[in-house]
C-alpha cells in the first residue's frame, strides 16, 4: 500500500462527494468537533436528494423538494469549508483533486462518496426517450419536465425499478394512469429478495395492470425490445440498472475491482493508497460483498467518521461496517400502500406505507435540525 498515513500528521481532510455516508460524517463533526484544523467538502450541489422519497414525489405523496438534505448547512455548522463542484480527476500520489471547472484542491487525507454513474446507454443503447435514474438529481429534473406518457417502460427488476414502476403508474391524476411495463431482465424480479416478497410484488403489479417482462431489454434500430419481443410503442424508457463506476476512478491509479470501483478494505480505506477512503456506490469492499445500496451507505457513515477521526490523529483506523444478516426494505406501491421485506418475512398495507413515511421523515428531520443549528 502506497504512502502510509503515518508519514506525518495530516492537516487537511477533503470529503469528495455529498452522499449519505459523508452526510453522516458531517453530523459527527457537528456533534464532536472537527477532527482537524482544516476540512473541506467538494460536491456538485448544496443539497443531497434522498432517493427514498423520489417515488413518493412521482406518485404525488410528497412535494418535489421534500426529500432534500442541506449539505452546505451541515458543513457550515461543522466548521468545514463547502466547495461546490464536481470531481473530474484525482491524483492520489500528488494528493490533488481537479474539479470540472479546472480548480485544483490539495489534501492530506481524502474520502470518496460521489456515488456511481448511470450506465443505461452502455447497457441498452442510445435513444432520446431514455431517462437514467442516475444521477438522481438529473433524473428528478427530467421527470419534472416529462410530458404526458401513455406508455412507459421501466428497465430493472431491483427494488428501485419496482418502486418507480408503481410510482409512474400512479403519476397521473387520471384514474387510468399511463400503461407501465416493468422489464426485470433474465435475473428475474427482485432476485435478492424472498419468495414471499416476490409473490406479493407480482400480485400487486398484476392488480395495477403493470406488465412484467422477464427478458433482457435492449434498444435496436430505434426500437425497445425485451428479448425478441418488441415493446413499442413506448413514450418513455426509465433505466434503473444500478451504478457504473466513474471514469476518473479507473484513470486515477487507485486500485479498483474488475468493474472499476475503488477497491477498499474493511475500514473503507483504499487497498493501494492508505490516505484515500471510499464508501457507497463508488467503492467496492474487497473483504466481503457489500451491495451498492443506500441502506449500506447510511450505516457505513458513522464507521467512516470514526476511521477518518483516527487517521487525522495519526492513528490507524479500527472500525468496520458489518452488514446485518438482513435489512428492512420498504417498497412503496404508489397507491398509499407499501410492501415490507425483512429476510424471509413479508408484510403489506397502508400501515407499512405509514412506517416508511415515519422512518424517512425521521432521517430527514435529524439532518434538518443539525443543519439549522438547533441540534
Amino acid at each position: 500500500m502506497k504512502d502510509p498515513v503515518t508519514r506525518r500528521q495530516p492537516e487537511h481532510l477533503l470529503l469528495i462527494g455529498g452522499g449519505h455516508a459523508h452526510v453522516a460524517v458531517l453530523a459527527d463533526w457537528i456533534r464532536n468537533g472537527l477532527p482537524c484544523d482544516r476540512a473541506t467538502i467538494l460536491t456538485p450541489s448544496s443539497h443531497l436528494r434522498y432517493s427514498g422519497t423520489v417515488p413518493g414525489w412521482i406518485s404525488g405523496h410528497y412535494a418535489r423538494d421534500e426529500g432534500l438534505v442541506d449539505v452546505a448547512g451541515l458543513a457550515r455548522r461543522a466548521g468545514a469549508t463547502f466547495h461546490e463542484g464536481r470531481c473530474s480527476r484525482i491524483e492520489p500520489d500528488a494528493r490533488m483533486v481537479e474539479t470540472d471547472t479546472g480548480e485544483r484542491i490539495e489534501f492530506d487525507i481524502a474520502s470518496l462518496d460521489t456515488g456511481g454513474v448511470g450506465q443505461a446507454r452502455d447497457v441498452l443503447g442510445e435513444d432520446p426517450r431514455l431517462v437514467d435514474v442516475r444521477p438522481i438529481q438529473n433524473f428528478v429534473e427530467r421527470i419534472d419536465t416529462l410530458g404526458p406518457s401513455r406508455r412507459i417502460a421501466v428497465i430493472g427488476g431491483g427494488a428501485g425499478g419496482v418502486e418507480l414502476a408503481f410510482a409512474l403508474r400512479n403519476r397521473s391524476a387520471d384514474e387510468r394512469g399511463p400503461d407501465v411495463i416493468l422489464v426485470s431482465g433474465e435475473a428475474g424480479l427482485l432476485p435478492d429478495f424472498s419468495k414471499s416478497v416476490r409473490k406479493a410484488v407480482e400480485k400487486q403489479l398484476s392488480k395495477q395492470l403493470i406488465s412484467l417482462m422477464k427478458q433482457d431489454a435492449h434498444i435496436t434500430a430505434g426500437g425497445l425490445y425485451a428479448g425478441r419481443t418488441s415493446l413499442e410503442p413506448v413514450d418513455t424508457i426509465i433505466a434503473a440498472l444500478g451504478s457504473g463506476a466513474p471514469d476518473w476512478v479507473k484513470e486515477s491509479g487507485l486500485a479498483t475491482d474488475e468493474a472499476g470501483f475503488a477497491a477498499v478494505d474493511r475500514h473503507q480505506r483504499s487497498t493501494s493508497h492508505a490516505h484515500i477512503f471510499a464508501v457507497g456506490d463508488v467503492a467496492s469492499r474487497q473483504d466481503r460483498n457489500v451491495p451498492h445500496s443506500g441502506v449500506h451507505a447510511v450505516f457505513a457513515g458513522p464507521v467512516l467518521a470514526a476511521n477518518l477521526r483516527a487517521v487525522m490523529a495519526g492513528q490507524e483506523p479500527r472500525d468496520t461496517y458489518r452488514p446485518r444478516w438482513s435489512n428492512l426494505y420498504l417498497m412503496s406501491t404508489g397507491d398509499g400502500r407499501a410492501i415490507a421485506s425483512y429476510g424471509p418475512l413479508c408484510a403489506k398495507g397502508r400501515w407499512v406505507s405509514r412506517l416508511k413515511h415515519f422512518i424517512d421523515m425521521r432521517w430527514l428531520r435529524k439532518y434538518a435540525v443539525l443543519a439549522g443549528g438547533s441540534g
